[in-house]
């Protein structure tokens, strides 16, 4: 039982009483959400806990389909990845897919790190195979082919390559096919301001 947990009683309580409060002022919320959801906007976004991208955006359940993993990374071939742009783009109606990194990224040191050492891996008391090292090897080669090695650079350089990525992806690159308008951001958080940064690096329809 959550009681005997009280830091899963605490979140029970306050969705209680969040759930409570949206019903007042907006009566009816809860049921309207039930028919379905239409989001415009796919965040792929970092797992780091102060990065919750509804919270960020002041935004409603509804507005933002989400995929976070370590390191915002969007790999070319990841079935899970792909399977939520897949559905996004062409079961929602997605628009705008935001590939959003963020400032103080605990992966992006590993990277940096891994890259002078001797083993090359993100988390060098574990092998090789090791999950972590295997989600992280493409980061560790993007911060292995800087010439300055220093986490802003490498977090921007990431989200470039992801963004790369996602439009290279097979379900992108047939929405352009068909003439959808579905366009690829790339989005810096900084953690230290609470700030969102459009970095100017869109791709979209040729």
């Amino acid at each position: 039982m959550a009681s005997q947990f009280p830091v899963l009683a605490r979140l029970l309580a306050t969705n209680a009483q969040w759930a409570k409060d949206v019903e007042i002022a907006e009566p009816g919320f809860f049921a309207a959400s039930a028919q379905g959801q239409s989001p415009k906007v796919l965040w792929i976004g970092c797992a780091d806990s102060r990065v919750p991208e509804s919270v960020v955006t002041a935004s409603k359940p509804g507005d933002i389909f989400v995929h976070r993993n370590i390191a915002n990374q969007f790999p070319l071939h990841d079935v899970n990845a792909e399977a939520v742009l897949e559905y996004a783009v062409g079961h929602l109606g997605v628009e705008h897919v935001i590939i959003v990194g963020h400032s103080k990224c605990g992966g992006a040191a590993a990277c940096l790190a891994a890259a002078q050492h001797p083993t090359g891996l993100a988390d060098p008391e574990a092998g090789p195979d090791a999950p972590l090292n295997k989600w992280l090897a493409p980061l560790v080669a993007i911060a292995s082919s800087l010439v300055n090695a220093y986490p802003e650079t490498l977090i921007e350089e990431n989200i470039k390559a992801q963004v790369e990525n996602a439009a290279q992806s097979h379900t992108i690159k047939e929405a352009w096919h068909k003439g959808k308008k579905v366009y690829v951001h790339g989005w810096l958080y900084e953690i230290e301001k609470g700030t969102l940064k459009d970095l100017g690096i869109t791709k979209g329809p040729q």
